[in-house]
């Protein structure tokens, strides 16, 4: 048995179908008064539905919310939550949302109720990340985790397949880099195999039926425990390569998970035998890389950083980004490597040594 050290977050959950009826007594529970609504302009329409059942319990609806949290939308949200003296944010949609309310919390220490519609995982981790002139930079503060986490998988009948498929493998990466963190423990690992199972077995589900309430629950399910992993240890290879491609080129958040997963999983291999292990075993595959590949491929993911937005010119600079500043990964960044990794994914070929 190896030394560890683990430290549960604090978050409060409340799981399950019509939890959202539950929003107005956990708002009352935090002492708060004024919530600053926070969500993308696609989600403003549902976003309101559900201000509409809190009568006088909302500052304002912030609906700016974008991807990798730019700073210019931060601070526009910072000022909109002074003007308003709200108490609370409530964030309701995915990774871009939660993740502008915790740019507020970062500032202002402004307590988070999180709503999450996707299976992002964001909600239930001290992790914010924000892009500054084309940058993105994170880090960990206890003060962005969200205080309550409300989980209803009625809220996630109607999210489209397409990103129900990218969010998933999204939150699969987050336990896979738990199984071979360098802080992980064995409470992570049983999370992490968990999380995985669950997800990979709502997307089977899924494909069959969309609105499978039962499997809606168990995607949820799994990025809660995915998302916990993420949270409580330190993040490696796939987590630096995905905030580099999609904070400097800007391309969309999930489907570059979904894209570079099972190239960084074969990269960290050889280095992380009995991650990998683990890995198959919640897929019931043998070879988790090319498993992870071929769940993406079989629900219709995309498979190449050229298919959502990646331009060729900028390998390179994506190389030197990531190998800038050296962190815990079971294999060291070899530049040659890394470029041989974003080949590959750039031109969706199957993961290989």
């Amino acid at each position: 048995m190896h030394h560890f050290v683990y430290t549960a977050s604090p978050s409060r959950i409340v799981f399950g179908p019509d939890s959202i009826d539950q929003l107005p007594a956990e708002i009352e529970r935090l002492g708060a008064k004024r919530a600053l609504v926070l969500c993308t302009p696609h989600q403003r329409e549902h976003a309101q539905a559900i201000a509409d059942r809190l009568p006088g319990c909302v500052a304002s609806i912030f609906d700016q919310a974008a991807m990798h949290v730019p700073i210019e939308v931060a601070r526009k949200a910072r000022a909109l939550a002074s003007e308003t003296k709200a108490d609370c944010a409530l964030a309701i949609g995915g990774g871009s949302t939660v993740g502008l309310g915790k740019a507020i919390a970062l500032e202002s220490g402004l307590p988070i109720i999180a709503v999450p519609t996707t299976y992002a995982g964001s909600e239930v981790t001290p992790i914010y990340g924000i892009t500054e002139a084309g940058l993105k930079k994170t880090g960990r503060d206890p003060r962005v985790l969200p205080r309550v986490v409300v989980y209803d998988p009625k809220l996630t009948l109607s999210l489209p397949m397409g990103l129900t498929v990218t969010s998933a493998i999204n939150a699969i990466a987050h336990a896979a880099e738990g199984l071979y963190a360098h802080d992980g423990n064995p409470v992570i690992a049983l999370m992490a195999e968990e999380g995985i199972r669950a997800c990979a077995a709502a997307l089977r589900a899924l494909q069959e039926n969309p609105r499978d309430l039962a499997a809606r629950s168990s995607a949820l399910y799994g990025a809660w425990l995915c998302g916990t992993v993420l949270g409580a240890v330190s993040m490696g290879l796939h987590h630096k390569l995905c905030h580099t491609l999609g904070g400097t080129f800007d391309l969309p958040h999930a489907e570059v998970h979904a894209v570079v997963l099972p190239h960084a999983l074969r990269y960290n291999a050889d280095a992380a035998p009995e991650a990998m292990a683990r890995i198959a075993r919640a897929l019931g595959v043998a070879d988790a890389p090319m498993g992870i590949f071929e769940l993406a491929r079989a629900h219709g993911a995309p498979m190449s950083l050229k298919a959502i937005g990646m331009p060729a010119g900028g390998l390179d600079q994506a190389v030197e980004l990531a190998a800038a500043n050296q962190y815990p990964n079971p294999r060291p960044l070899e530049k040659v490597a890394l470029r041989s990794l974003l080949d590959h994914a750039f031109a969706g070929a199957a993961p290989t040594a």
